[in-house]
């Protein structure tokens, strides 16, 4: 992913209404075609981001929402393009970087606390506005299949002469101090 996002949507969250607001985001060609380049795809057809964001806590803000694309990946294996579609649900959180909410959480000895299973640590933002678009990227990037494969071909795929020959276990370094303590 580039350090520039393809998507930018800037959106103020200062003052959101308790319901929040709805964010819908349709990518032009220009932007599906950077998207498909940031991401090492062969194209990108169609993406649209469709985001619910509403206060959290505080000062806190609730990105929820939709992300759905329709992208032509390279199979590792052939080099054919495949189309795939992307339907990725999301959600996330977000609070200021002066948030105590961004704090990250340590023992007594100072080791960081996570659990695997629990939800993620909410995301921080400067100043009153999150740009949405390089949320929906992120997603995007994370919902890409990284090892796109053709229907129908076999798991493992090995050279023909390779499944003929044995393969010749390496002989292990103690294979002679068995042979010496069999002495007399």
């Amino acid at each position: 992913m580039n350090d520039t996002p393809a998507l930018k949507f800037p959106v103020s969250v200062l003052h959101l209404p308790q319901k929040g607001i709805t964010v819908t985001i349709k990518a032009d060609e220009r932007e599906c075609a950077a998207l498909a380049r940031d991401h090492g795809l062969e194209a990108v057809k169609s993406f649209e981001a469709r985001f619910q964001i509403m206060p959290w806590k505080k000062q806190g803000v609730k990105v929820q929402g939709r992300i759905d694309a329709d992208i032509v990946q390279a199979c590792i294996v052939t080099l054919e393009p495949l189309d795939a579609r992307i339907a990725e649900e999301v959600e996330t959180l977000f609070v200021p970087e002066h948030s105590r909410l961004a704090r990250i959480r340590l023992d007594e000895s100072g080791e960081m606390l996570v659990d695997a299973e629990g939800p993620d640590m909410p995301e921080t933002f400067s100043g009153d506005h999150i740009d949405i678009g390089a949320v929906a990227e992120e997603f995007f990037e994370l919902a890409i299949d990284p090892y796109p494969r053709k229907p129908g071909l076999p798991e493992q795929i090995l050279p023909p002469d390779s499944m003929d020959t044995e393969v010749e276990k390496p002989v292990s370094p103690f294979a002679k101090l068995a042979d010496w303590k069999k002495k007399p």
